[in-house]
């Protein structure tokens, strides 16, 4: 069996991260492909059906819940 050996290290606080702050586009995009989805679905949900599920695959693909707006 094998042994495991950790070694402690003190954090350096000068290796730490920056804060990172949020991208206001990420969350505009996201507005406006849920806007988009309202308009087609509420002006004609049968005509604009193909548009809807385009629009709501790539919701669902591209904007996953791991997804985050910070850089």
């Amino acid at each position: 069996m094998a042994k495991v050996f950790t070694i402690p290290v003190r954090p350096n606080p000068i290796s730490r991260k920056p804060e990172r702050k949020p991208d206001p586009r990420y969350v505009e995009g996201q507005r406006l492909l849920v806007q988009a989805l309202k308009y087609l679905a509420q002006s004609d949900p049968q005509g604009n059906r193909s548009a809807i599920e385009l629009l709501s695959e790539h919701f669902r693909t591209r904007f996953r819940m791991s997804d985050s707006p910070l850089q």
